[in-house]
């Protein structure tokens, strides 16, 4: 996907771009040994950065956001990979006499494993470009939105960059990056426990626990990246029941791993009330949200509902594949 994919306008010295959340599908916590890793894309949940040039006599850029509003160079340190997409892209285009207004209207919450930095960064960087009448390809895109990333979480995977930036599912796998084919439309409902997530928490009890008992621990893994597996070839074909019980498992498997939570669980078991084809945790867990199938939109909607009456702070609906 090249920026000219994503939503853009152009109007002389301004630019316009979006992206959107994304989240986990299957592979949460194995990926870091290695397995393989779906992640599926949120596209109901947007982020537009609108680029204008600054009112004359401004003496640098500006940001308007609901983290900062005001010169980019008096930015807190939250918003600095924001800062980053902005001197970056003007940058890889030479240009250094520029300055310029940067407006970020923001859907995805953050810390909740939905991509929040690098959402934001993929639709200002783009953005950025297009106020200049410039067009980022698709691997100059991701090499910004990662240099991005790299301010926000030190030594990113990838995964957030690409995953903010496609339509449908993405495979990530020893490095490689493949988009998968869908059999058929399918509709997720993501959740908000209104909990952050705490992923570098859960990321190290799991490896203090593999340090101390390693063929569980990778036994479990290993059931993950086989689920993985077997979810990618549920959406290829285009089986949604199938792919609600890979879903189910891997809750299973995470909450083996001592990275679920009772919020986390309370919604998991809303979504199953509600007869979600599959939920489970995404993310990082331990905070964050949950995933849920749903057979059709109207169904979608009466698992939306049960999950805000669970306690849910935000819910979103999206779907990929063809669309009704």
């Amino acid at each position: 996907m090249t920026s000219s994919d994503l939503d853009t306008t152009t109007t002389p010295g301004s630019g316009t771009a979006s992206s959107h959340g994304k989240t986990i599908l299957i592979g949460e916590h194995a990926v870091v040994y290695g397995a393989p890793a779906l992640v599926l894309p949120v596209l109901d949940a947007r982020v537009v950065a609108t680029v204008t040039p600054v009112t004359a006599g401004v003496p640098g850029h500006m940001l308007e956001s609901t983290v900062h509003t005001g010169p980019l160079d008096l930015a807190p340190a939250a918003v600095m990979p924001t800062v980053t997409a902005v001197t970056a892209t003007l940058r890889h285009f030479g240009v250094t006499d520029r300055h310029v207004h940067v407006r970020v209207d923001s859907e995805v919450p953050t810390a909740r494993g939905m991509g929040s930095s690098a959402a934001v960064a993929a639709a200002v960087t783009a953005a950025v470009a297009d106020a200049l009448g410039e067009t980022l390809d698709a691997e100059t895109h991701h090499e910004l939105i990662q240099e991005c990333e790299r301010v926000a979480h030190g030594r990113p995977s990838g995964l957030d960059a690409r995953g903010v930036v496609a339509a449908v599912p993405v495979w990530f796998e020893g490095g490689r990056i493949e988009s998968v084919a869908l059999g058929a439309r399918f509709t997720f409902v993501v959740a908000d426990t209104g909990v952050p997530g705490h992923t570098r928490e859960a990321v190290a009890a799991v490896r203090e626990r593999r340090d101390h008992d390693p063929a569980a621990i990778d036994a479990v893994i290993e059931r993950i990246g086989a689920l993985a597996r077997q979810a990618r070839g549920t959406l290829e074909a285009g089986d949604a029941q199938a792919l609600g019980a890979t879903m189910d498992a891997a809750h299973d498997l995470l909450s083996a791993l001592d990275v679920s939570s009772a919020d986390l669980d309370r919604l998991v078991d809303a979504a199953r009330g509600a007869d979600a084809l599959g939920a489970k945790l995404t993310g990082g867990g331990r905070g964050g949200c949950v995933l849920a199938l749903a057979a059709d939109d109207d169904h979608a909607d009466r698992i939306a509902a049960a999950l805000r009456g669970a306690g849910a702070a935000a819910t979103w609906t999206t779907t990929i594949g063809a669309r009704a």
